[in-house]
């Protein structure tokens, strides 16, 4: 298969020797779980039990809504002990809605019926599973997995790309769930191409994971619809519009999607939660998480249980052997800084990265910009960030939009690059929420605005109303009179 390039780019240190070579293990449940019912790119989940309540592995905890959503499920038994507010696995540590459970240690499973086979449903029957199993894209962007599949098959895709690039420095789960559960990740793939309807399926692998290729391949010899594909190691390699770049050489039209070019891009994540929610009815409640970095003790990967505590997580890794300079969830290019280790694992957590003051490059001041351009060299978007920096720090977010704000993917190559240490992408961030402020202002506004002209329509209406009827009473009056002279 003929490969591509794209623009841009840095080759950040790897990293990845601290934990690729440690096998998934399991964490021991912890006594209480925290799982938040918003876990997901759009509306969150809305509570299907009540404090005091038992509920079994498996259960259902949240309900999706309509539209934009996806449901949660409970971990482990126990008791449903509070529902309300809990910190965020955000810098913000803003709450947000939260079922906590009290394991009670039998790690019981709901009682389910046998599934039946996936390739005897109907596309949408599948999707519709994939749906009720809470599942969400794993690599990150957490948007609901059924939704996606859904508006892919009406896009009519002929390519699904199984991402198991990893170019993110220091992860490694999904190349450790490529080596130990490739069969299981290949079922996945299949499935998703019946929910899709779809002819073919590209497995993508950086070459700096040999032993997760060969174990694809070998899981893939009888498999004529499913090639696995071996792109250079770049970052960021692995988002959605590079990797289809690298695939097809076809760009993604700016404001547009990956659908736009016929290919529909899933992590491997994914098609290993698919594959178990099918074939084994077990909803998204646990996902393998890389603990990595220099301030950590043991760094190794886990299978973790949705409502983990980070503190949990660090703890079973033997702890820190320093207090890290910077904790994220994520890498260090695209991880999100936490603001501490009391707040859950949720679906989107592929790492937790404990980084030392060294590693974090924490020494380096920002200083002005020299205009060097680094940073249009390195942008995989074709973008200005020097430009766009300028504008969202003196607030022209029109300016910032003008120079492509919405085609960032926030990838941090630019500010890796930066030899004035300029944190790029926290200005952009920055404008991205000033911006979806606004919208939000603009459309309360808009909607406020519908809403009093339906009220002055009503309150026409009943004027015109009145009106109408005070002149039929004038009228049966006058009638009322001249009949009345009339029979005199």
């Amino acid at each position: 298969m003929k490969l591509f390039d794209f623009w841009g780019g840095v080759h950040p240190a790897g990293q990845k020797h601290l934990s690729a070579d440690q096998p998934i293990r399991g964490l021991p449940m912890p006594a209480r779980l925290h799982v938040p019912l918003q876990q997901h790119t759009g509306r969150p989940a809305l509570p299907a039990v009540k404090v005091g309540q038992t509920v079994r592995k498996g259960q259902l905890l949240g309900r999706e809504q309509s539209g934009v959503s996806a449901s949660v499920h409970a971990p482990t038994s126990g008791v449903v002990t509070a529902i309300g507010d809990f910190a965020a696995p955000h810098v913000s540590g803003l709450p947000l809605p939260t079922i906590t459970l009290e394991s009670d240690g039998e790690d019981r499973w709901l009682e389910r019926e046998p599934p039946p086979d996936p390739f005897t449903l109907e596309p949408e029957e599948v999707a519709a599973q994939i749906g009720e199993a809470g599942i969400v894209g794993m690599g990150g962007a957490n948007f609901p997995a059924a939704v996606k599949l859904g508006k892919a098959r009406q896009a009519k895709v002929h390519t699904l790309a199984v991402n198991g690039a990893e170019c993110e420095p220091y992860m490694t789960c999904d190349d450790r769930l490529m080596r130990e559960r490739a069969e299981q990740i290949v079922d996945g793939v299949r499935l998703m191409l019946h929910a899709l309807q779809a002819p073919n399926a590209v497995i993508a692998i950086e070459d700096n994971k040999p032993e997760a290729v060969a174990r694809m391949k070998a899981a893939c010899q009888a498999e004529r619809q499913i090639r696995v594909v071996v792109v250079p190691s770049r970052y960021p390699a692995g988002s959605a519009k590079q990797l289809i770049q690298i695939l097809t050489g076809l760009e993604t039209p700016a404001g547009g999607r990956g659908t736009d070019t016929g290919m529909l891009v899933h992590n491997v994540g994914t098609a290993y939660a698919v594959h178990r929610a099918l074939r084994q009815a077990h909803p998204l409640i646990s996902r393998v998480v890389t603990v990595t970095g220099g301030a950590v003790a043991r760094p190794q990967n886990l299978e973790v249980p949705i409502g983990a505590l980070v503190e949990d997580v660090l703890a079973f890794c033997g702890g820190v052997a320093e207090a890290p300079a910077r904790l994220l969830m994520g890498g260090p290019m695209m991880g999100q800084p936490l603001p501490g280790t009391q707040v859950p694992i949720v679906k989107g957590t592929n790492g937790i990265l404990a980084l030392t003051a060294a590693e974090a490059r924490l020494a380096a001041t920002p200083s002005p910009c020299i205009r060097c351009g680094r940073c249009v060299e390195a942008c995989p978007m074709g973008l200005m960030p020097l430009e766009m920096s300028k504008r969202a720090r003196h607030d022209d977010l029109d300016g910032a939009l003008d120079f492509g704000l919405i085609d960032c993917i926030s990838c941090g190559s630019c500010a890796y690059a930066c030899p004035s240490h300029i944190p790029l992408v926290q200005y952009f961030e920055y404008a991205k929420g000033a911006l979806e402020t606004r919208q939000r202002a603009e459309q309360k506004a808009k909607e406020t605005r519908r809403l009093l002209e339906q009220r002055q329509a009503r309150l026409a209406r009943a004027e015109r109303a009145k009106a109408e009827a005070a002149a039929r009473r004038q009228a049966e009056k006058r009638q009322a009179k001249a009949k009345a002279g009339a029979a005199a």
